[in-house]
């Protein structure tokens, strides 16, 4: 299917999932985690393969869980700092990241070191690379607050709002065209708070936009404020 790479989500904490022995659960069975890993070579063979990961279950364990990831000679690590007891609510633990990155060089892994947690800006991922000597950094719930956490050269501070909705225009149509017919448009409303804020009145306009039930109607909408 060309893909060019294979990433285990070792980092889930939904208790749903974690009650099954999947994803966080991992840290704590370490040898199912070592037979997946195998499992996901042999059935890729040639491709990249990534663990995405916490620092433990209920408490810390940086430096036992990523000693035995690093071990297996994975092309790329990926640490989220917390726990998975401490879900996103608490601060991101990037002094355990680090440990990861000389964890690493002490072992002399080839493994990429990849930060994950809370970063909301361009400028912020590179000094968090630099001062923790990652390889890169990797963005998840950021690009609700940024949508141009990833452009070079846009401060998201100075996009007008009608840039905002002219994106959130082109969201909608392409999720009417994709799942018209088969998913409940609902589902599309919870993220008009990202492109709406800045604008004049948005509280109002997000109270209007969530009255709607149709792609048509909300995109007849959207139109008129841009205008």
């Amino acid at each position: 299917m060309k893909f060019d790479g294979i990433d285990i989500n070792m980092g889930c904490p939904e208790k749903s999932v974690v009650k099954r022995g999947s994803c966080v659960a991992l840290i704590n069975n370490p040898v199912l985690a070592e037979e997946i890993i195998s499992a996901v070579r042999k059935g890729a063979p040639g491709l990249p393969v990534s663990v995405k990961t916490r620092i433990g279950v209920e408490e810390i364990q940086t430096e036992k869980w990523a000693s035995f990831l690093l071990k297996q000679n994975l092309d790329c690590l990926i640490i989220h700092g917390r726990t998975a007891k401490e879900m996103s609510d608490y601060p991101v633990h990037w002094d355990e990241i680090g440990k990861v990155v000389k964890l690493r060089n002490s072992m002399k892994s080839k493994t990429l070191i990849i930060g994950n947690g809370d970063v909301k800006t361009r400028t912020e991922a590179l000094e968090k690379c630099k001062q923790y000597g990652l390889d890169g950094i990797m963005v998840g719930r950021g690009i609700f607050e940024n949508l141009w956490v990833f452009n070079k050269k846009t401060d998201q501070s100075k996009i007008p709002y009608q840039e905002k909705l002219k994106l959130l225009i082109k969201h909608v149509t392409l999720f009417d065209e994709t799942w018209g017919k088969g998913k409940n448009f609902s589902i599309m409303k919870k993220f008009y708070r990202i492109y709406i804020s800045g604008m004049p009145n948005s509280k109002n306009v997000r109270m209007e936009l969530m009255k709607l039930k149709t792609a048509k109607e909300t995109l007849k909408l959207l139109k008129s404020l841009r205008a």
